[in-house]
């Protein structure tokens, strides 16, 4: 059945800078993928990221190159033949499945979830910044549970100021492989002084293997370090949690299995995102229902979302309307 694949790139400005050990951003630059028979119309969104060497031109042209593939009716096991994990093979694989979603008048849910999903807690993002301005920022938020970007030579000063100014909440510390083996015993110190429940990604991809030989005196989950399920192996031993983001898996059929193969390995489950509208988090919400700690706040950084957004109260954020997705 012929089909109609068009691409478009949409930039979301952000309610103010977002920072990280990497660098600043202040918006969200996202490629749009709409997929159309003549039963319905299926979309969805990715965030090209430079850390793994996308940028919106690259992943454009990704996507043009298995143009012939999607509008001739290729399937989603198709694509991943021809398409590498990836910001570009998330777009297509999520829209393959809203589209459907749309064209049978079924749900992605009852497939991916066997049963209808439910509200999750997400944590919110401080962003990178001194330590006084990030711990008025996290006792600003009056959130239950915070994101705190770090990934500097010394980020314990700025551990103690966000404890202390957030007394209730709990803390995820993302180092963003900004930390080094000089410096993560002391860093991993501070976090457990803190109560942290989690730190994120503390050492460079690659040069990770020193967390074998360390106490982990708070659970250490993966990001950078994970994309599909044929990294796990490599993980165990290492880190405690892996952080799944679609735009690393190339997709929600990649992410499924990714899912299922970590639990198997014992590894606990985070569900993560790029800085995108509620378009790229629909899809995510659905995976995150087996999580243990869900991130999908990019909406909340975000100037304006799209129609139909999700619905964030506080910080529950509940299920796609299927209008959006799914």
């Amino acid at each position: 059945m012929p089909r109609r694949l068009s691409v478009t790139v949409e930039r979301f400005p952000l309610r103010e800078p977002f920072r990280i050990a990497r660098g600043v951003k202040t918006e969200a630059a996202v490629v749009t993928c709409e997929i159309a028979d003549e039963y319905g119309r299926g979309w969805a969104e990715c965030v090209p990221y430079p850390r793994y060497g996308e940028d919106i031109e690259s992943v454009i042209n990704q996507i043009e190159g298995v143009r012939p593939l999607i509008e001739r009716g290729g399937s989603r096991a198709s694509l991943e033949r021809a398409l590498a994990a990836g910001a570009a093979r998330n777009a297509l694989d999520c829209a393959l499945w809203d589209l459907e979603a749309k064209s049978t008048g079924g749900r992605v849910a009852a497939i991916v979830c066997g049963e209808m999903p439910r509200p999750v807690e997400t944590a919110y993002t401080i962003s990178l910044d001194s330590a006084e301005a990030m711990a008025s920022a996290a006792r600003a938020s009056g959130r239950g549970l915070l994101k705190i970007k770090l990934g500097t030579d010394d980020d314990r000063e700025r551990i103690r100021a966000i404890r202390a100014a957030a007394r209730g909440a709990r803390l995820i510390l993302d180092a963003n492989e900004g930390w080094t083996a000089a410096n993560i015993k002391d860093h991993l110190l501070a976090a457990a002084a803190a109560g942290a429940v989690l730190v994120e990604q503390p050492l460079p991809a690659g040069e990770d293997g020193v967390l074998r030989d360390i106490p982990h005196p708070v659970p250490i989950c993966a990001d950078e370090s994970l994309h599909v399920g044929e990294d796990l192996d490599h993980l165990v031993g290492l880190y405690d949690y892996v952080n799944v983001k679609l735009d690393k898996t190339g997709g929600l059929t990649e992410a499924v299995r990714l899912i299922r193969e970590a639990r198997s390995r014992g590894f606990g489950l985070m569900v993560g995102c790029m800085v995108g509208s509620s378009l790229a988090m629909a899809p995510a919400l659905l995976i995150a229902q087996h999580a243990d700690v869900v991130d999908l706040d990019g909406p909340l950084l975000l100037a304006k979302d799209r129609p139909h957004p999700l619905h964030y109260y506080g910080s529950l954020v509940s299920p796609p309307d299927p209008v959006l997705w799914g």
